[in-house]
Parts: structure tokens; C-alpha cells; sequence
């Protein structure tokens, strides 16, 4: 019986979505139906054996979940092109859902593709197949719960927007669903499945450090100080993956910020930094600086013979010096200067390195760079080695600046000590070795949010803005909301939902834990495993609706913390008063009295002396309607075309029931998600969540160029904000890189489309830095006078 697929399927390895490049998805979803059953005809022909019957069930759930998932898909293509930021640059989170979903069933075809051909072998491993088919059912289960979700969106989201705006209540019901959905599929056996191939072994490599780091740090067995060899060998997580998949979704559910900071900042033992410099360009000068709390003198852009005051940082922890690392591949005149050399902090063995003698001449450019992290966790020296191919690539010195991280200094510290670091160096760039004539931010995630509010800030108070910025996958929308792109972080293992909203949270001055019970206390100050469920479920409905909802006051009893015992000195946070206060006044009054030196735009430039704006309530709540419209509501004829192909597609109103009545997701049976209590209106104050600016603040940008990665739950952050900037006829380029994860630069040297990626980010920051002719920078079309650059199209599906 069955079609005869044995035969006509050559024997050899296939890169699974090779399997389908040039099919459509109706093509893919039937030719997949047909291989199932197939299948199941001739295991059902095995006789009565267990595993036989196993193999029968999954190939009929891949047959069910494959037809029910085609329409689903189908109806997200038909109106993904109208988020798109233009023709050329066909990306935004509905395509990736629907591109994410087709590398699930390639996998699946490719399985039932080698069992048709191989399953009369004697070498057949059946076990192991039914494994693999399992978890890819399980993965492609989840993803059509997503397309249900996405298509939610549509129906409750305006026209044209990417970010949800509406009834709290709706919010609320949809994430309190979401965040219930099971997870440990994708960690598992299908780990990494939308990724290119080369960088499963990394993630693979990653998850068993990560699950074994965690059992470390939940028995305080070794905490921060745990070394980078007992990582990566325990055995049962690397041979089991299922054992895996499951502890990696309940670590991501339950571990505080404290375990996430401490484990991303594994690249910073010395071990590990040094083999990674070893690995790296060699450059000339590598050093980190202490920069002095001094007030600095800078002259107006407006009127260069006035001078406006940048007072140093204040925020949280009082004036303190600024750290930031100078890179560049060539000694240049001033970098050896004695002004500089004082400035210079020791490093242990690296500070005892002979500066050379050799000079050359200054570059006329600058890059001044900040660093990603989640706000919480890293340093300049993990993201050296590329910043050090960069300073070869671009032959101009970068300055990497070193912020203060959350918990320990939130929201607004980073911002007021990369600015002022900004300042320092364009005031001091002959001692950087440059003239300065070209000044390029660049910074990776959390430091792409940061470049864009710093050049806010320098307009702000009139000094020189950057003349350029690129941004790598950055975060700028921190306000809770969903997107589609944001649907993605269910299956991703560096970014999940959990993890982003605690360090959001923890970037907002909010606590991240709220240990109710002494047992869970008697873990470990730092907060380590969660383990009453009950006391998670409880609190899930709240949760889910904080972190929809940025304006809801906090209630209950936030604990005090204390170090881990040998955990590194780090600065004073908000004061122990502050921290003891309940959960409405951190939100409110905390922030009210919380100084940050802004010069409005629409302020007198004639003052040397910046006046004084606290973060009041006029401050932090959100702008008029007529000022910030984030949802872009296209014009008429666009947004008529979305309400007409959401009704041809049968897309109601009503979003009570995401999912068909026959159809049921797995849920997580690791107990309810707790997502952190962070509804301060901070977050949707424009120095925080770029995107919520008002025009008047992305007018006094300058060129931009993003470089976003389409498998991001990010990705609508940079669509959204690209598509703002493009209706305000500003310079902007998108450039979208396929099948890599958030944090490709920290990556560059594992694969070649990595290096291709930041390569990509490199020519980006060479076009602020050597700008194109006349012809090319005068303001024309869409993309304002820069060439409008985008990635490839996403396979034709």
C-alpha cells in the first residue's frame, strides 16, 4: 500500500529548508499530508507494537496540525505586505511567524521525507525517529497557537501598526493565555530549528551551560563564582534533550535578573576574555579609562561662542567616575599623551602592556559605542573582539562606554553616563586620536536604545548631535505591548518573554522578585528558584496584566535584597528608604524626585546655564495624541485595504477565543510564568522607549541606519521605528539579515553569515562616517537621501 515516497527520495543530507525553496505553502503543506500518510499506512501495516502505534498517532497529528496551520498562514500573508516599510524591505513580524512556521514543516518534511526512505533498514533507529517526529509536532502544535495569536493581533491592533493599543482588559486576557503556553519543545530537540544550521551547535552549547549554571546557582553550590569549565559538562543535559528543553523553560521562567546578569556576564572571566581576544584582531591600543565627574564646557551648535553646562551623572548612586574603553588598531597622535595616560585604569595583566612607539596621523573620525546587555549585564570587554575588527575595518578609534547596570543603577543612570561620555568625547577626541570632523553612535540592542536617547539628550540641550547612528537589532519600544515579532520570544532561547520582562523591569527601578515564603528565601538572597507554583499562579493575572499596562499602580511589599556572599562590590542602588517603600510610591514619587538634566527643545539658547527638569508626572505620562503616533495609522486608502482583507479573511472583531474549538496548545507544566511587576509610567517616557517620542524629538535625529535581524522578537521595534523616521521624511535605512538570533555581532566569528552580518553593520557606520557624494546624500524619495537598502526577500512561500 502507501504512494511508493521510498524510492524517489535520494539517500544524502539535506539543509531541510532547501527541501522546499521555490514551493509555495500550499505545495509544502500537501506534499507533507501525502508523506504522512504514507507513513502512517505502512506502520500501521507493523502490527500491534507500541512504538508502530506512536508513529501512526504522530504522523496523523502532523497531517492535523499542517492542514489547520495552511489557512492560519495563509490569511497572515495576505495582509503582512501592509507592515512592511516599503516594497524593498519586505520584513516585520507577521512574515517572520509565517517564515518561522515554514522552516517547522520543512524540518517535519525532511523527517518523514528519510523515515519513507529508510524505515525498512535493519539501521533504522525508531525510537530515535519517533523522538525527533514528536518534538517537531510539538513545536508545530505551538506555532500554529502563534498564528492564532498573530491573527488576534489583527483584529485588535490599528491599521498598520505592529504594537497593540487598546482595551487593558483585552491585553490582559491575551497575554495571561500566552504566557500559560508550553515551551520546552523548542529548547530541546528543536532548538535553534529557524536559525542557520552553523549556529545550532553554539545554541546547543549555550542551553546545557545555561541549565547547568542554573542547577548550580539554584543549590548555591557555587554561585557568581562559578567557573567557566563546570558549565558546559554536565553530561545528562547534553545527552537528554527532552531533560534539557524542559529545565531551560524552567530556569527562563523562574530565575530572578540576578542569575540572567550573572550568566551573560560569563564572557567576562578572564579566561574567557582572554581566549577571545587571542582569537581577535590584534590592535594597538586597548584601554579602559576613568572618566572624572568634572562638569564639562560645551559650546551650542546654534551659536558656538555660548556654552551650555553638561553636568556630571547624579541619578541613584551621586557623581562617580565614568568607565569607557578606547580601541583603536593604529597608535595615534594624542593616544599616548600624559593627559590621556592619567586617565588610564588598570586591568591586572593587560594594564602592564608598552604603549608603541610609532605614531600616526589622528583620524578625522570617531565612533563612539554602547554596548548591548539588557540594560543589566556586560561590559565593553565582552563586545571587544569585534569592536576591534571595526577599529581595523573603519581605521578610526571607538570609545566604548561602560554604564552602570540595572538593578543596581536603573533607568535614568545609563542614559545620563553615556551621555555625558558622549560629551567627553567629542570635547576630547584630539586625546582619542581624532579631529572629530565625523561622529558615528553605534551600539548593539540595549546600547541602540541608548544611542538614540543620548542624541535626543544632545539636542536637547544644544550641543553637537552625532552624524550618525547605526543601530544593531535595538530595543525601542520598552512600554509592555505585544507585536507579532514579539509572539517569537515563546521560541527563542536568548530571548524569552520572562527574561525580557524582567530586564525591563529591572531598567525601570522595579523590583523583579517578590519572594513571599521563607523557604524560597532560605535559596539564596539573590533570589533564586521560585518554587511555590501555587503563589506564581495567583499572582499570573496580575502579571500578565502589568505587563500590558504601563500605568497601573503596584501594590503588596517589595523585599529588600542583599548580595551573594564573594559577589563583586557594586555601586548603591536607590537608597534602602527608597527600596522599602511600598510598590505606588516607587512607581510615582520615587521618579518625581528623581533629577535628570534635559534641556527642553523649544528652550532659549542664549543660557549657559541648562535648567533643571525632573521626571514629573508631565514628564512620564504619555504625550498627546496629536504628538505621538507610535501606530502610524496609514493613510485612508491603506487603512480601508486592511479593513477589507480583514473581513474577506474573516477576521472579526472579537477577540475572546483565539483558537478553533477543535484545537488545544500545550500548556507548561512548570507552573505559571511570573512576569515582573514593572508599571511605572517611566517606561513610556521617550528617554526610555524611543519609539513613543514625540515627532519633534525623532525630527532632531540625525541619519540613521538599523540593522535588524528578522527572527528577532525585536524586529517590530526597528520596522516601527524606521517607518516613523520615514514619515518624517527623515535620513533611515532598514537593512533585515535572515536566519540569525538577537546578538549576531557576539557572534561574528562562528559562521560566514555572521561575519556577513557585521560586515553589514560595519558599512553602515562607514556611510555616516565617509558619506556618499552630494548627489547621493541630498534628500530624495523615501529613504531621505540615503540609498534604500534592504535584505533579500524571505523565501517565496
Amino acid at each position: 500500500m502507501g504512494i511508493g515516497f521510498s524510492s524517489c527520495w535520494p539517500k544524502r543530507k539535506f539543509r531541510a529548508s532547501q527541501l522546499i525553496q521555490g514551493m509555495d505553502l500550499h505545495t509544502v503543506t500537501h506534499l507533507l499530508v501525502a508523506l504522512a500518510e504514507d507513513n502512517m499506512a505502512f506502520f500501521s501495516s507493523q502490527g500491534p507494537g507500541e512504538t508502530a502505534r506512536k508513529l501512526v498517532r504522530v504522523f496523523a497529528g502532523v497531517q492535523e496540525q499542517a492542514l489547520g496551520l495552511e489557512p492560519a498562514l495563509g490569511r497572515l500573508l495576505g495582509v503582512a505586505h501592509l507592515f512592511d516599510l516599503d516594497a524593498e524591505t519586505p520584513a516585520n513580524g507577521y512574515r517572520s511567524l509565517v517564515h518561522t512556521a515554514r522552516c517547522c514543516l520543512a524540518h517535519l518534511l525532511h523527517k518523514c521525507r528519510y523515515v519513507a526512505a529508510n524505515r525498512r533498514s535493519i539501521f533504522f533507529r525508531t525510537s530515535h525517529n519517533l523522538a525527533e517526529l514528536e518534538a517537531y509536532l510539538a513545536a508545530l502544535t505551538q506555532l500554529r497557537a502563534l498564528a492564532y495569536y498573530a491573527q488576534r493581533l489583527l483584529t485588535t491592533n490599528q491599521p498598520g501598526g505592529l504594537f497593540f493599543e487598546g482595551d487593558e482588559r483585552i491585553t490582559a486576557e491575551f497575554l495571561s493565555e500566552y504566557v500559560t503556553l508550553h515551551k520546552g519543545c523548542f529548547y530541546g530537540r528543536c532548538l535553534g530549528f529557524q536559525f542557520t544550521p552553523a549556529i545550532r551547535p553554539f545554541l546547543q552549547t549555550i542551553s546545557v551551560g545555561l541549565v547547568s549554571f542554573g542547577e548550580h546557582y539554584r543549590r548555591n553550590e557555587t554561585g557568581l563564582s562559578v567557573t567557566a569549565s563546570s558549565l558546559f559538562t554536565s553530561g545528562r543535559f547534553a545527552i537528554d534533550p527532552e531533560l534539557r528543553g524542559a529545565e531551560f523553560e524552567r530556569i527562563t521562567q523562574n530565575l530572578d535578573v540576578h542569575f540572567w546578569k550573572a550568566f551573560w556576564n560569563i564572557t567576562e572571566i578572564e579566561v574567557l576574555s582572554s581566549l577571545a581576544n587571542m582569537a581577535s584582531t590584534t590592535v594597538r591600543v586597548s584601554r579602559l579609562l576613568s572618566l572624572p565627574p568634572e562638569p564639562l564646557e560645551m559650546p551650542l551648535t546654534a551659536d558656538p561662542k555660548l556654552k551650555v553646562t553638561i553636568s556630571p551623572p547624579v541619578a541613584h548612586t551621586g557623581p562617580g567616575p565614568i568607565l569607557a574603553r578606547l580601541i583603536s588598531y593604529d597608535l595615534r597622535e594624542g593616544q599616548d599623551s600624559e593627559e590621556l595616560i592619567k586617565l588610564v585604569k588598570s586591568e591586572g595583566p593587560r594594564g602592564l602592556e608598552l604603549w608603541p612607539r610609532h605614531q600616526v596621523p589622528r583620524s578625522r573620525s570617531l565612533v563612539v559605542h554602547i554596548h548591548g546587555g539588557g540594560f543589566v549585564a556586560q561590559t565593553s570587554k565582552s563586545h571587544e573582539p569585534y569592536l576591534k575588527s571595526w577599529a581595523q575595518e573603519l581605521g578610526a578609534p571607538i570609545l566604548s562606554i561602560d554604564y552602570s547596570l540595572a538593578p543596581e543603577a536603573p533607568f535614568p543612570r545609563a542614559l545620563e553616563e553615556c551621555f555625558y561620555a558622549y560629551c567627553w568625547a567629542v570635547k576630547h577626541c584630539a586625546l582619542l586620536g581624532s579631529t572629530g570632523e565625523r561622529i558615528c553612535l553605534a551600539g548593539d540592542s540595549a546600547g541602540g536604545n541608548l544611542c538614540f536617547t543620548v542624541s535626543f539628550r544632545a539636542a536637547a540641550y544644544g550641543v553637537r548631535v552625532p552624524d550618525g547612528i547605526m543601530a544593531a537589532y535595538p530595543a525601542t519600544m520598552l512600554q509592555p505591548t505585544a507585536s507579532p515579532s514579539r509572539l517569537m520570544s515563546l521560541m527563542d532561547p536568548l530571548l524569552p518573554l520572562s527574561v525580557l520582562s524582567k530586564c525591563v523591569s529591572a531598567y525601570a527601578g522595579e523590583e523583579t522578585e517578590n519572594p513571599s515564603n521563607p523557604d524560597q528565601k532560605a535559596l539564596g538572597m539573590m533570589g533564586l528558584v521560585q518554587r511555590d507554583t501555587a503563589v506564581l499562579f495567583r499572582d499570573l493575572c496580575l502579571g500578565a496584566s502589568s505587563w500590558l499596562n504601563s500605568f497601573l499602580e503596584l501594590s503588596g511589599q517589595k523585599s529588600r535584597k542583599t548580595p551573594v556572599p564573594g559577589a563583586e562590590p557594586m555601586r548603591r542602588s536607590v537608597s534602602e528608604a527608597a527600596l522599602a517603600q511600598p510598590d505606588d510610591t516607587v512607581g510615582t514619587n520615587l521618579f518625581k524626585s528623581m533629577p535628570l538634566q534635559v534641556l527642553s527643545p523649544t528652550g532659549s539658547s542664549e543660557t549657559s546655564e541648562p535648567p533643571t527638569l525632573s521626571l514629573s508626572a508631565e514628564t512620564l505620562g504619555p504625550s498627546k495624541p496629536s504628538d505621538v503616533n507610535f501606530l502610524l495609522r496609514p493613510e485612508d486608502a491603506v487603512e480601508d485595504e486592511a479593513r477589507a482583507q480583514a473581513g474577506r479573511l474573516g477576521l472579526g472583531h472579537c477577540a475572546s477565543s483565539a483558537f478553533p474549538e477543535d484545537f488545544h496548545p500545550r500548556l507548561s507544566n512548570q507552573g505559571a510564568t511570573r512576569i515582573p511587576l514593572y508599571s511605572a509610567p517611566i517606561v513610556k517616557n521617550p528617554f526610555m522607549s524611543p519609539l513613543l517620542a514625540p515627532d519633534s524629538m525623532l525630527q532632531s535625529l540625525p541619519q540613521v541606519h538599523i540593522v535588524a535581524c528578522a527572527l528577532d522578537p525585536m524586529l517590530d521595534d526597528s520596522v516601527m521605528f524606521a517607518r516613523r523616521l520615514r514619515s518624517l521624511d527623515q535620513m533611515v535605512t532598514l537593512r533585515v539579515v535572515e536566519d540569525l538570533p538577537h546578538g549576531f555581532l557576539s557572534l561574528a566569528p562562528l559562521c560566514r553569515e555572521t561575519r556577513q552580518a557585521a560586515a553589514l553593520c560595519v558599512e553602515r557606520i562607514r556611510l555616516v562616517l565617509n558619506p556618499p557624494s552630494s548627489s547621493m546624500s541630498t534628500k530624495s524619495g523615501l529613504c531621505g537621501g540615503l540609498e534604500c537598502l534592504s535584505a533579500p526577500a524571505m523565501p517565496p512561500i
